[in-house]
């Protein structure tokens, strides 16, 4: 009788003497799933080179692991796009596809880099598991196999699960969370390599399908001695790859706030201009036509998510340089995507600048003045006149602050991408229980994503604090989102430019700090909300209703998705106007009647709305 067998049986004869029985199981799998893959040598470290497959390119990946404490390197080429990340035990790092390295410090990249780390290492057959909590769930069947299903919970790391197949004791696959996607990854095609038995095949698949899975093929394995810890550590490689003309310290642009997005123009290798939305939460985005118009090549495939509950996909691109007036974001890969419909903002919107060139430089959107400055951040000093500052942390590539929602303590990114003032993650409305907290509200669409159209409960709540300034009554989501971002539990909300334009506001990246200085007056319409009742969207002839709240001034009149508004008192919708209605009809006090001409199919209906407040 072998040992897991007999430990299996032992759960019924176990007494209260002895070792609890769960526990003699789970010792007795993992003392078989060492014997079958065999130990490293002692203080021993590991390279590991894979073939890659996935996002649509073919390349390499190494990994370097400490085999004591799990600590480890990862880097992929493929396509002449190189990303990789990396944990030295304390501090988990990224290196993003345009070069620059930036600790990862938010949301659950800690707690994941741990359970990484402890995998990698297999501390679970250390004698304490590693400071692990273990459990034994059972055995199940997959295909013709049994396999053996136990969950981990490393000490101050993330749950993950595993199968091993109780014929082999080989690990079959692991899921765990991480960010807001569930993610598993499957192990087979078991060889000798030195002194143990590896997957020389590995899937990882993030559940959004076959663009998003990567495969990976063990090519070689190279066992080596240890080396310091510091050697996983982040590189401290100097940022480069954005300048300003003449070398001058700072460079100031005009910006056009429509949607509460901030658009500047600019050019791609000296074409142009396009028009680009300004966005911490996002990246280098270039839209297909620009591609094409520029004559540069996309390659790849990868998948996207973000506020709304669908994905899409994106390619990569090499560009030789973007400028942003005096400012240029030279030699990199950026991502080639269809970014906002005009449909959607009521402008062509031909790309994107993000991450790559505020981690390059100090940026100061003013709200007020509608101008944004960038410094080059040896040269940037903060005064009192900059603001207040807020240490932040990143998360993936947003920033992650200290805040509240009236009494609760709370984590946001902050996303100039975001039209909202702050929209709540799903699984902070459910632990807290906003919705009964806050009762009054509406049911609405309140902004599309690359995921879609974003779903929220909408409320005003008596305050909400970023580090330690705190806006009153302001205009909030809760939102319903059952997949993408807002799903996420790792961080409880959104700060979006329909609050951060209460300020002046500088990021900082390279010292981790965020600056705020209120705007007096402030802007007639924060911490209002929309009073018609509509989510519109550009479409030719007018606007097309794409959501009704219920109970609304729009749905009182009795319009209806599929309407199509072509003339508001009078005048024609236009496409240019979409964010001035919008913005009117959350600005513009309660009781203003606004004459609607409406088409209905081959009918044409006259239909007067009278804006109300709907929270």
């Amino acid at each position: 009788m072998n040992a897991l067998l007999a430990a299996t049986l032992a759960l019924g004869a176990a007494d209260a003497a002895d070792e609890p029985a769960a526990d003699r199981i789970v010792a007795a799998i993992l003392a078989a799933n060492q014997a079958a893959v065999g130990s490293p040598r002692t203080r021993s470290a590991v390279t590991l080179e894979y073939r890659y497959v996935g996002s649509g390119l073919t390349g390499t990946r190494t990994e370097q692991v400490d085999l004591v404490t799990g600590a480890y390197v990862e880097t992929t080429v493929a396509g002449g796009i190189t990303e990789g990340d990396g944990f030295d035990g304390t501090t988990p790092w990224q290196r993003d596809i345009s070069g620059t390295y930036t600790p990862q410090q938010g949301g659950d990249r800690i707690p994941a880099a741990v359970a990484s780390a402890y995998r990698r290492a297999n501390l679970w057959w250390r004698a304490d598991r590693g400071g692990a909590a273990i459990a034994y769930i059972g055995r199940e069947n997959d295909a013709s196999r049994s396999l053996t299903h136990f969950s981990v919970t490393p000490k101050g790391g993330k749950r993950f699960d595993a199968w091993l197949d109780s014929e082999t004791h080989l690990l079959t696959r692991v899921a765990y969370d991480q960010e807001f996607l569930h993610v598993t990854e499957r192990y087979s095609d078991y060889r000798h390599e030195g002194p143990q038995v590896l997957a020389h095949a590995i899937e990882r698949d993030p559940g959004l399908g076959e663009p998003a899975i990567d495969h990976l093929t063990l090519l070689h394995c190279d066992y080596v001695p240890a080396v310091p810890l510091t050697a996983y550590s982040q590189p401290r490689t100097p940022v480069t790859g954005a300048i300003i003309a003449d070398n001058a310290s700072s460079a100031t642009v005009p910006f056009r706030l429509l949607n509460n997005h901030v658009y500047v123009e600019g050019t791609v290798d000296g074409k142009g201009p396009y028009t680009f939305i300004v966005d911490t939460g996002g990246h280098t985005l270039l839209s297909p036509h620009l591609i094409k118009e520029v004559g540069l090549k996309p390659i790849g495939e990868a998948v996207t998510s973000g506020a709304g509950e669908g994905h899409g996909t994106t390619g990569f691109v090499r560009f030789d340089e973007i400028a942003i007036g005096a400012v240029q974001l030279r030699n990199q890969d950026g991502f080639a995507t269809d970014i906002y419909d005009k449909t959607i903002e009521g402008i062509p919107v031909d790309g994107m600048i993000g991450f790559e060139l505020v981690r390059r430089m100090v940026m100061t959107i003013d709200y007020g003045r509608h101008m944004i400055t960038f410094t080059q951040p040896d040269r940037f000093e903060a005064t009192a006149d900059s603001g207040v500052g807020i240490p932040f942390v990143f998360y993936d590539h947003l920033p992650n602050v200290a805040g509240r929602i009236a009494d609760l303590p709370a984590r946001f990114d902050i996303d100039t991408g975001s039209r909202s003032a702050l929209d709540v993650t799903t699984p902070f409305v459910v632990a807290h229980r906003l919705r009964e907290r806050y009762r009054k509200g509406t049911n609405a669409v309140t902004g599309y994503g690359v995921g879609g159209p974003v779903h929220s409960y909408v409320v005003q709540t008596p305050s909400v604090a970023i580090g330690n300034i705190t806006i009153e009554d302001p205009i909030v989501g809760l939102s319903e989102a059952r997949s993408g971002s807002f799903s996420d539990p790792n961080f409880d909300g959104n700060v979006g430019s329909g609050l951060l334009k209460r300020f002046v506001v500088t990021f900082d990246y390279a010292r981790q700090l965020m600056y705020l200085k209120r705007i007096e007056p402030v802007p007639p319409d924060v911490g209002t909300f929309d009073r018609s009742g509509l989510w519109i969207n550009a479409h030719g002839d007018g606007y097309e209703v794409m959501d009704v709240a219920p109970g609304s001034a729009a749905a009182q009149v009795g319009l209806a998705v599929g309407d199509l508004i072509t003339l508001i008192d009078g005048r024609p919708a236009s496409d240019a106007g979409l964010s001035d209605t919008r913005q009117r009809w959350r600005s513009e006090p309660p009781g203003t009647q606004v004459q609607l001409t409406v088409r209905r199919g081959s009918e044409m209906l006259n239909v007067t709305l009278v804006l109300r407040d709907q929270v």
